[in-house]
């Protein structure tokens, strides 16, 4: 059995789209990832099988697909399944590693001269949450949340206080300025009783110097 090995170096959240390749019914083809710990990648393939008759490419359903995953250098298996000609797969890396991800068929005739066409799309996903990582962050984001809270309220009553003094110098203006109108009116009164008074004093004067 002839070993073709594609390596592909994906980004972390990247995904092979309409990818297609070719292989005989009695090979496997290889394509290496290099994942980091509890990384989960899913894969999708579909297989056509070239009919002599029909001189294309056709579905076949005794055709069957075998995916194998390995961890290399340890070749550790993650993943052994046979599934139809149209599937998925699915597994999640365990260590920070080279993975091998390989596909062949359910023939096992060495003298088939089958051609297959196989397409593939592999989606490298996020890893797997850190469930201590996100408690503590949680913990973290619980108490600068009551911090917040410790100074909103100091805020709300600082601006209670602000608001209770700028009541009390409104008052104390309001009663200033009430005082200063009574005032100003109290000037006023006198001002026209001392001007009455001057008035009444002049014509009395000037009519007694009349009669002399």
């Amino acid at each position: 059995m002839r070993l073709l090995l594609w390596s592909l170096f994906l980004s972390f959240i990247t995904s092979i789209h309409a990818l297609h390749f070719y292989l005989d019914a009695n090979q496997k083809r290889c394509f290496v990832e290099e994942l980091p710990t509890d990384t989960v990648v899913e894969g999708h393939y579909r297989a056509l099988e070239w009919s002599e008759n029909e001189q294309k490419y056709m579905e076949n359903f005794e055709l069957g697909i075998i995916v194998e995953v390995q961890e290399e250098p340890s070749g550790d298996v993650v993943v052994k399944t046979t599934g139809p000609l149209d599937g998925k797969f699915t597994f999640t890396s365990h260590e920070a590693a080279d993975h091998s991800i390989c596909l062949s068929t359910n023939y096992t005739s060495w003298f088939s001269h089958t051609h297959i066409r196989l397409y593939l799309d592999i989606v490298i996903g996020s890893t797997k949450p850190d469930v201590e990582h996100d408690r503590s962050h949680i913990s973290e984001l619980a108490s600068k949340v009551r911090d917040l809270n410790q100074k909103l309220e100091d805020i709300r009553r600082e601006q209670q206080y602000q608001r209770e003094r700028e009541s009390d110098y409104r008052d104390l203006s309001e009663a200033t300025n009430s005082k200063a109108v009574w005032y100003s009116i109290a000037q006023i009164i006198v001002l026209v009783a001392t001007c009455a008074w001057q008035l009444r004093h002049l014509k009395r004067f000037f009519e007694d110097r009349k009669m002399r």
